[in-house]
């Protein structure tokens, strides 16, 4: 017996940010083997210098505080069907976000980095006529629902992300344009990894998760792709919690 979905993106072009590793690289994955166009971003000149596996994808250096970074981006791009707006960072610098210096840097990462794109990205979004509309799809966080004191400027942004989501989907509701988030839970990847090396604080989370176990990358991917198919086409404004039950406990 199989429930397996699978979704077809052919002549469909993606930008996904921040997709050199983790979720974001989960998300270009599965489009590239739904059949899309692939762009990612990272913060290094070339993706010869990272260590994931792009095979498949185009790769564009951004640095998302920087607006002459994101309009070389925009510039290269051709038609635009799909943004995910992925990259983001706790920490900037490895700094304390307590600093009212760092954590605006850390609203300027994660929450202004996404809504500049979003809307640098708009009039190719617009011309796409992709079934069920083009798609935007923020990243948000479980961080937005529940106090982190280690990372204030990330959760700030992350909940402004999902408030963000809801005045774009009403902004424009004329442009055809669907614009949703997805709320990841405890997923293994890379930015959780110091969690998951320390086993009282990984059990005191896994704890909250009824699910049992931490999330992938794969988990959150189909929920993106999903958002950004014709299957949702009356989906927008929403957030899209993936967290195996996290927010329920």
């Amino acid at each position: 017996m199989s429930n397996t979905a699978s979704y077809d993106f052919s002549e469909t072009s993606v930008l996904v940010t921040g997709g050199t590793s983790g979720i974001g690289n989960g998300v270009a994955t599965a489009f590239r083997d739904a059949g899309a166009t692939v762009t990612v971003t990272g913060t290094r000149p070339s993706a010869a210098e990272y260590d994931t596996d792009l095979r498949g994808v185009a790769y564009h250096p951004l640095q998302l505080t920087d607006l002459a970074s994101t309009d070389a981006l925009v510039a290269s791009l051709g038609g635009l069907d799909v943004l995910v707006n992925n990259a983001g960072a706790a920490l900037p610098g490895g700094r304390d976000e307590w600093d009212p210096v760092v954590f605006a840097e850390a609203l300027a990462l994660n929450l202004t980095g996404a809504m500049r794109l979003s809307l640098a990205c708009r009039p190719r979004l617009a011309a796409s006529t992709l079934e069920g509309g083009a798609s935007v799809v923020m990243l948000a966080s479980m961080s937005a629902y529940r106090a982190v004191p280690m990372v204030p400027g990330y959760g700030s942004a992350k909940a402004g992300i999902v408030q963000l989501v809801r005045n774009l989907a009403v902004h424009w509701q004329g442009d055809g344009i669907r614009t949703n988030a997805v709320a990841p839970g405890l997923i293994d990847t890379p930015m959780t990894a110091p969690v998951a090396a320390f086993p009282e604080l990984l059990d005191a989370e896994l704890g909250r998760v009824p699910v049992g176990r931490m999330g992938t990358p794969a988990d959150v991917a189909g929920a993106v792709l999903y958002l950004c198919s014709s299957a949702a086409g009356y989906v927008t404004g929403s957030v899209l919690a993936v967290d195996g039950g996290y927010l329920a406990v």
